[in-house]
């Protein structure tokens, strides 16, 4: 009897010891595909933004307005909207042109 226990014993070790290797091994392997799909994936994300910096130009700076010409369309908007007389915006006109 002593014979099957033992027997018994040796082959739960023996299962235990390859379970305990597969496991591992599977472990080593699911890393090393997840460490190069990742290196693949931030690749792929590094060629895109390349591309779309290629593709997209810079915003173009907006036409520089001339503070003259803004102070006379402020102005013009205020006299079309009834908020300046005739004379204010003439005034305010000479002002600005520096007449």
């Amino acid at each position: 009897m002593r014979r099957r226990r033992g027997g018994l014993v040796r082959g739960v070790a023996r299962t235990a010891v390859v379970a305990g290797t597969a496991s591992a091994v599977a472990g080593r392997v699911h890393h090393h595909q997840d460490e190069k799909w990742s290196a693949e994936e931030q690749a792929q994300y590094d060629q895109q933004q390349a591309a779309m910096a290629a593709q997209a130009p810079p915003p173009a700076a907006p036409p520089a307005v001339d503070d003259t010409t803004a102070q006379l369309q402020q102005i013009a908007a205020l006299h079309t909207q009834g908020i300046l007389t005739d004379e204010e915006f003439a005034a305010k006109k000479k002002q600005i042109l520096g007449i």
